[in-house]
This record gives structure tokens, sequence and C-alpha cells, in this order.
């Protein structure tokens, strides 16, 4: 019974002491780094731009001064979170100063690029499509003949799915076809 008594009489004593040592201060959790991005194509303002962590792809175009004339935000996903170290490219409707031979007037503004007569340089104006792409074109035209369909156009090496989704309101085959 003593015993029990002891016992009861430590834990007590234990429970009831004020704590030793000093008391530990938590410090606010760190700021995070901006995320750095480099935002071109249809924007007011191409560059890097530094935007604090979660933000989104409307967020970078807004930085930029918002949308170019011509910017084909059809493509783009404005609610997608940005990471750092991203290229965002806002895809532009490739226009020609003035209709030329490879290309038809659509609604009397923007014309639309003719895969079966474009030179080089005109195929180079459409989304995706690069100067090795657009030789590709001109390769793929000279061994094969004209393209039948715009869809044709994804025979090319070079040239998938997706690359024809971004293309294919801009391109015609109608002009080079005798």
């Amino acid at each position: 019974m003593i015993v029990g008594v002891l016992l009861g009489a430590g834990i007590i004593f234990l429970v009831t002491r004020p704590p030793r040592g000093k008391a530990i201060i938590l410090l606010p959790p760190p700021t995070q780094a901006p995320l750095t991005i480099y935002l071109s194509g249809g924007v007011k303002e191409t560059g890097l731009y530094s935007l604090p962590p979660g933000s989104r792809v409307n967020d970078a175009i807004q930085a930029a001064g918002g949308l170019a004339d011509g910017a084909i935000i059809s493509q783009l996903n404005l609610a997608k979170l940005l990471v750092d170290g991203e290229r965002v490219d806002v895809p532009v409707l490739a226009t020609l100063p003035s209709p030329a031979e490879g290309t038809q007037p659509v609604n009397g503004s923007v014309s639309l690029v003719d895969i079966n007569s474009a030179t080089l340089e005109q195929l180079d104006t459409l989304p995706e499509i690069g100067p090795k792409t657009a030789q590709n074109i001109l390769d793929y035209r000279r061994a094969n003949g004209p393209f039948a369909r715009i869809e044709d156009i994804q025979d090319v090496p070079g040239i998938g799915q997706i690359t024809f989704d971004k293309i294919k309101d801009l391109i015609t085959v109608g002009v080079g076809i005798p």
C-alpha cells in the first residue's frame, strides 16, 4: 500500500510540474520561389515572366499584356497550371500580307495556304510547321504529286494528327490540282 501511495504521488508530481527547457518557436513556412516561364507567339509582349506558384496559362497571358491580334485561343488550356521553366507558345493564325500564288483568300481577310502550290516560306507560316517540315511537304509533293485532300498531308513525315488538327483550318488543296 505504501508503494502505491508513493507511486501515485510520483505520477502526480511529474504531471503537475512545469516543463523544463525553452519553448520551441515555430517559424513561418518558407516563401516559395516564383515560377519562371517563357511566353511566345500570340501575346502582346513575348518574353520571360516570373509568376507566383500555382499560376495558370491565363495568368501568364495577362502578365504579357493580353493576346495579340490573330491569336488562336481555342488550342490552349487557359486553366493549365504552369511549371517552372516551361515554354508556352500561343498559336497565331498564319496570315500572308496579300493573296499570292499558293494561297486562296477566305472572306477577304485571311488567306488559306494551298499545300499543292505553296512555297517553303508560305508553308513555314503555318503553326507547328518549320522549315524542315515545310521541305518534307515539298519533297512529298514532288515525289507523289498533288494532295487530293487536306487530310493527305498526314502522310508527310513529321505531320501527325496533332499537327494536322492545328493547321486543318488554314490549308486547302484547291489551287494546285489541275
